[in-house]
């Protein structure tokens, strides 16, 4: 009798280690259109006036730490040629980031893949930086805009648009 109690008291001490770890080693989680579509607003704000957002084309980032990183392209036909040109999806980080390397502080951007490039701006349309973007001929399924962990480094996602990306990581110090 002691020994199957004291099984029993075993393996239920293990489950409960096995179910604590997991619940604090949540892995990042990769949002489609639908789940990044319940936190995103519906329009923004970007170079004086508001545009709505093309929710069904956004996607994003939850952190183990619960800060997301969100994207969705832009209704831009009320900019002008020069704006639409360089402005085609709106983005926010709640946590420093880096792009291609390139460090980002928490904030709202705009932003676009024109010409092998990813170009980002402030919510002014002032330039902030550009880094080369990636063309992904192996990706099976482009769609317009969407986030993709990467299979082989843990920790670094791909923003794509069509089959254009930048890699999306979180500096080694904030992890």
């Amino acid at each position: 009798m002691f020994a199957k109690c004291h099984r029993y008291l075993l393996v239920l001490f293990a489950v409960c280690l096995v179910g604590s770890g997991l619940a604090w080693s949540q892995a990042a989680l990769v949002l489609h259109a639908p789940e990044a579509a319940k936190v995103l607003p519906e329009s923004v704000f970007f170079r004086g006036q508001s545009a709505p957002l093309q929710l069904r084309n956004s996607a994003g980032i939850k952190f183990d730490d619960g800060m997301f990183v969100l994207a969705a392209l832009v209704d831009t036909s009320g900019y002008s040629t020069s704006v639409q040109q360089k402005y085609q999806a709106y983005f926010i980080t709640e946590a420093a980031i880096e792009i291609n390397g390139h460090s980002l502080a928490p904030g709202a951007y705009g932003v676009g893949f024109v010409g092998g490039h990813f170009g980002l701006m402030d919510i002014g349309n002032h330039d902030l930086f550009s880094v080369d973007s990636t063309r992904d001929t192996e990706l099976k399924r482009p769609t317009p805009l969407q986030m993709i962990a990467e299979e082989t480094t843990p920790g670094r996602y791909r923003l794509y648009e069509g089959r254009d990306y930048v890699v999306i990581s979180r500096p080694a110090s904030s992890k």
